[in-house]
């Protein structure tokens, strides 16, 4: 069907040409909002009816007219309808539905998929700071991060994951004092160290048991992996440089095993510290001076940011010589920019609204050529999490929140990744956990998986008589002529344009809801029509059409990375 309408496409596009030159450049079709006025709808003719002086309604007629002459239209349209002031409506053949069917069986996983268009994108997500396990949050971002890059994958983009680690800064001495304090006895509650939230102190200190962990092994003289180094402690409570060395080492080795939990890879790791070392950070600085968008004031060195757009200029190199969070930001993306890539896009939480003003502002400002609006960023809300119709706010092990690892122990990776995509990333969600382990139509992923498997059960039985599934590519389809039959096969041919603007739109909560869609118009289909028929051409057009479902269906779920079982 994706090629009856590119067919159908070129067929208007000379139509319109005919009518005034160039028009054929802005051909395309619209989706009724009435289903039953068509399959697509037409508005060239009241586009072109002012700047031809013409009326538009016979203008409808004439371009109608003209389009059931061609070659492709006759083949596949059933019928032209010209409604209202000049609209036309296109009312397909079945056997151009039917066409579908054949193209996703033939495509199979990339079914979908866009060609290669020769550019790179880097998504950054998750990069969270090395001073405890990943939370919830991180959860929500490493999902919308993962799938953002599968959508951007499957529109001919090469793809770089990157994680960014923020291993300098105050948050640093915090954990290395923190494991320091417990690796010499101390606990949370001692005088030392101060828990009262009214206590500005208290924020120095971090209380959850992972802590205790560190410490722990780090007394014991553990050997640590992180990024293909290894890290040995050597328990001596006094070197404040091993017990930091081995803390940030420990915590990066338990990230990376909630992200494996999740299923998800990175290309690369990225050191904050790597800014400094590499001399990245003065560079940018020297740029910015340069620049003339800087001034000194109150023992501070400040950024125009204000020339920029930005609400007040910000403050680079505070009075005591240490550098904000913006500067290093601005001399990381500025390094994004040099290794080659032109679009980038951030995934952060809300509370990092206020940065994207000042780092756009701060690129712009070092004048290397990066263009305005550099880079995307797609900002989420945090989630809140309900077990037992009550909210649970914190983890033991973490002390003051739930933990990625936590909510896929008590349900699965694949409900995770799906209910945390099912919503758009700025809006408030809540997981429930019992809904997320129910085994129920109630259950998103189950009731999107379920389909699958139901289709799976299905072709089994068939190829139980020796059948193959590749047979299924050439049989005849003028079997398909049902209403859910076609409103099935309609489902499947919109899911390309789909995956094409939830990409332009950073927006994975757009498969979400197709795939509940597609497993409710299969739903809808199988209690409508038997499938394993005694008639043999019947049988093979609807074994043809649900094994295309079980593919898309499989194809979307891949994009979210969710699994697709065959058994349930």
């Amino acid at each position: 069907m994706l090629q009856v309408k590119k067919d159908l496409l070129a067929a208007l596009a000379g139509e319109l040409d005919k009518l005034s030159p160039g028009a054929g450049e802005r051909a395309a079709f619209e989706t009724p909002k009435v289903a039953a006025h068509g399959d697509y709808a037409v508005t060239a003719a009241m586009q072109l009816a002012k700047p031809l002086k013409a009326n538009p309604r016979a203008l409808g007629e004439q371009l109608k007219a003209a389009l059931e002459a061609t070659a492709p239209f006759q083949q596949w349209v059933d019928a032209v309808e010209i409604a209202g002031p000049g609209f036309l409506n296109l009312r397909l053949k079945p056997a151009a539905k039917q066409q579908i069917v054949r193209e996703v069986l033939a495509q199979g996983d990339h079914f979908g998929y866009q060609a290669d268009r020769g550019e790179n994108v880097l998504v950054e997500f998750v990069s969270a700071n090395p001073t405890g396990p990943l939370h919830v949050g991180h959860g929500r971002q490493a999902a919308i991060g993962d799938a953002i890059s599968n959508l951007y994958s499957t529109q001919g983009w090469k793809v770089h994951r990157e994680f960014y680690y923020n291993d300098a800064g105050v948050q640093i001495d915090t954990l290395t004092k923190s494991t320091q304090l417990r690796a010499k006895g101390f606990k949370p509650g001692d005088e030392c160290w101060p828990t009262d939230a009214e206590n500005p102190l208290a924020k120095n200190f971090y209380n959850g048991d992972y802590i205790a962990e560190i410490a722990q092994a780090f007394l014991n003289k553990e050997t640590v992996k992180a990024d293909d180094r290894e890290f040995t402690a050597n328990g001596d409570v006094e070197d404040y440089d091993n017990i930091r060395n081995f803390a940030v080492a420990y915590l990066r080795n338990e990230q990376d095993k909630d992200l494996q939990a999740f299923n998800l890879k990175f290309d690369e790791y990225y050191l904050e510290s790597s800014l400094y070392t590499n001399g990245y950070v003065e560079d940018t600085v020297k740029r910015l001076i340069d620049s003339g968008y800087t001034y000194e004031q109150d023992g501070a060195l400040w950024l125009k940011s204000t020339e920029f757009g930005d609400d007040k200029d910000r403050v680079m190199r505070k009075s005591d010589g240490n550098y904000t969070y913006f500067l290093p930001d601005v001399a990381y993306h500025i390094q994004k920019f040099k290794r080659g890539y032109g679009k980038v896009v951030n995934i952060q939480g809300t509370d990092h609204h206020g940065t994207i003003a000042r780092v756009r502002a701060g690129l712009q400002a070092a004048n290397v050529g990066i263009p305005q609006g550099y880079p995307d960023y797609v900002l989420h809300t945090m989630v809140r999490v309900v077990r037992n119709g009550e909210e649970v706010k914190i983890s033991k092990r973490a002390g003051s929140y739930v933990t990625l690892r936590d909510l896929i122990e008590w349900t699965s990776k694949d409900a995770v990744r799906f209910f945390l995509l099912s919503r758009k990333p700025d809006t408030e969600y809540t997981f429930d956990v019992d809904l997320a382990v129910a085994q129920n139509n109630d259950n998103p992923v189950y009731y999107v998986q379920y389909a699958h498997a139901r289709i799976c059960s299905v072709l089994r039985a068939w190829q139980e008589s020796g059948a193959a599934a590749a047979a299924l590519q050439g049989v005849d389809l003028s079997a398909l002529q049902g209403p859910q039959a076609q409103a099935l096969m309609q489902l499947l041919a919109k899911y390309p344009e789909m995956l094409t603007a939830a990409a332009d739109g950073n927006a994975p909560h757009d498969v979400t809801f197709y795939l509940r869609d597609l497993a409710a118009s299969y739903h809808s289909y199988y209690d409508a029509e038997r499938i394993l028929v005694d008639d043999e051409p019947v049988k093979l057009a609807r074994l043809a059409l649900v094994a295309a479902t079980a593919q898309v269906l499989r194809n979307g779920l891949a994009v979210l990375g969710v699994g697709a079982p065959e058994r349930m």
